[in-house]
């Protein structure tokens, strides 16, 4: 299915990822190499050590203490969670942190690869394009002037941790 810019949107949206931002796309059929799954598990190692700098939205994703530790630590990727690449390796995209992001893997990963492959026969595709290292929908923020106490909580966790304090 050949989208636009404008009808790429509204499909996100039907899926429940308003807000996600795309970029357009030509894909490039590529043969991946064979020491790829290699490179990609030293790769993950690395995305997932370089989510400290994503303490707030990791937050807002309400994980348990083991698994918020394990995540940014590099040491785990919890149930539910997904790497994904931007430009898929397939079709031309590189093995880098600026090429990944984290998001749920249900619904957001599910909907995104329904999104992807809807395209899979269009000359052009629009493909999501997060700011962020971690796509959270505007849906899963929260809190308020109030405060999240598991966001609270959490941070406390991760500031104790990256200080070496421990749990106090």
């Amino acid at each position: 299915m050949q989208l636009n810019e404008h009808s790429a949107l509204e499909r996100l949206a039907a899926l429940g990822l308003d807000d996600m931002p795309v970029m357009e796309y030509t894909p490039k059929h590529c043969i991946l190499e064979s020491d790829w799954f290699k490179k990609y598990s030293t790769l993950r190692h690395e995305f997932l050590s370089s989510l400290s700098d994503s303490l707030e939205e990791i937050a807002f994703m309400n994980l348990p203490q083991d698994e918020f530790i394990g995540l940014i630590t590099g040491q785990s990727l919890p149930e539910n969670l997904s790497i994904r690449f931007k430009i898929p390796l397939l079709w031309g995209g590189e093995l880098s942190i600026d090429n990944m992001f984290l998001c749920f893997t249900f619904p957001h990963s599910y909907n995104l690869d329904r999104f992807i492959i809807e395209q899979s026969d269009a000359k052009t595709v629009f493909l999501p394009n997060p700011e962020r290292k971690i796509y959270l929908t505007t849906h899963t923020g929260g809190g308020g002037a109030g405060g999240n106490s598991a966001s609270d909580r959490l941070s406390q966790s991760a500031f104790n941790f990256m200080s070496g304090r421990g749990n106090e």
